[in-house]
């Protein structure tokens, strides 16, 4: 006696087919477009003024693009003498820009750098930029 094929079954079919072609040497394309981003963004920052006595403030912008996914935020850092760096701000929105203090025990000059991040996960840094410190 017939009877009805279950709805779904068809799936199983191309799967089996697939399977046998792959196994004789044969294959089957699936086509599509997958845009996979593994670019860092482009990042460099500028400071305003470039020389400044401790405690005034000087402002950070950064110009950040990524043509692939796009960035996702872009953050401020201070170069310590020591070598270390001090995080001292992230900004999400263009323009990306801080203002920050020049530190009170600064002497000679204060680097700082941006770093943008892309809605991939790549990461890049930008040049450091410095401000000569005023007695």
């Amino acid at each position: 006696m017939w009877q009805p094929r279950r709805p779904g079954s068809w799936r199983f079919g191309i799967a089996a087919f697939a399977m046998f072609m792959s196994a004789c040497g044969g294959g089957i394309y699936v086509g599509g477009y997958w845009d996979y981003d593994d670019w860092p963004p482009d990042v460099s920052i500028a400071v305003n003024p470039g020389s400044a006595a401790p405690g005034q403030q000087v402002a950070l912008v950064a110009a950040a693009s990524d043509a692939d996914s796009g960035v996702d935020v872009v953050m401020f850092f201070r170069i310590e003498s020591g070598g270390g760096i001090t995080r001292l701000a992230t900004d999400c929105c263009s323009p990306y820009e801080w203002t920050t203090t020049v530190p009170a025990s600064a002497t000679g000059s204060v680097r700082y750098f941006a770093r943008a991040f892309d809605f991939a996960g790549n990461v890049a840094d930008s040049a450091p930029v410095t401000v000569t410190v005023l007695p």
